[in-house]
């Protein structure tokens, strides 16, 4: 990797984005890390400037890099009055877009408590939150999408209809399987995909059958295929529930 010489650093609670470039202000590192392996990664860099911007956890992280050689330099926010940091002109630019940015963020909020409240009150989508890797954004999705599962003779026609099931091509009385087709509800299929990523973190630990089925399938699978695989077995859970209108029942054979 060519040298490092300052980067941003995005703090977050689980996700981290870096960005760093070179002494001649060229991009050379744009990556995502974990909160695990940040320390590893900035420990792995020759010393350097890293700016944060200031917050509470930002001071925290600013600490643990100091000891690690690297200097590090907080970022003030662009409304804070108490410095001079940023120069006039560029605040005054800067302070419209937070304005929207915030308003933005303020309906999002709205809308995600909307979503919880008729999450809280759907018995179809409390029903569903059982499944493991499917939380209430996901459930009141299918629940408010999916408004009559009998129209789909089996788990696989909803897995297919998501877009979870492979392309299949016969040749020689042989059938191939290629990449999933993206057809169908992208929406539901990304939901899907995140809650099988969020199950794969854990599956070391796994008690349920699917999340097992899937931790032995890491062994010999891709991750992301791996992935996909159990988004596409959670897509026929949801079925097997919306049409007998029973619960995710973790000692169950499925």
């Amino acid at each position: 990797m060519e040298k490092i010489t300052t980067i941003g650093l995005d703090i977050a609670k689980h996700v981290f984005q870096v960005h760093g470039i070179n002494g001649a202000g060229a991009t050379v590192s744009r990556r995502k890390l974990r909160r695990d392996d940040v320390v590893g990664f900035f420990k792995a860099l020759p010393p350097c400037l890293i700016g944060i911007e200031a917050c509470a956890t930002g001071h925290h992280w600013a600490r643990v890099l100091m000891a690690l050689g690297h200097e590090v330099r907080l970022i003030a926010l662009v409304d804070d009055d108490d410095h001079d940091l940023i120069p006039p002109l560029a605040r005054s630019a800067l302070l419209p877009l937070i304005g929207q940015l915030r308003e933005a963020h303020e309906k999002v909020s709205e809308l995600d408590r909307q979503i919880h409240a008729w999450h809280r009150s759907n018995e179809l989508s409390r029903r569903l939150e059982t499944i493991p890797g499917i939380g209430p954004i996901t459930a009141s999705a299918i629940a408010a999408t999916v408004t009559d599962a009998s129209l789909f003779k089996s788990g696989r026609q909803l897995a297919a209809w998501i877009g979870l099931v492979p392309r299949q091509n016969s040749s020689g009385g042989k059938d191939r399987l290629g990449r999933i087709s993206k057809q169908g509800d992208p929406y539901l299929r990304r939901l899907l995909v995140v809650g099988a990523h969020a199950v794969l973190r854990f599956s070391g630990k796994a008690k349920v059958a699917p999340t097992r089925w899937a931790a032995e399938l890491l062994v010999k699978k891709p991750y992301n295929v791996v992935a996909v695989a159990l988004a596409n077995k959670m897509a026929r859970i949801v079925w097997a529930l919306m049409t007998t209108g029973r619960r995710f029942e973790a000692t169950a054979a499925l």
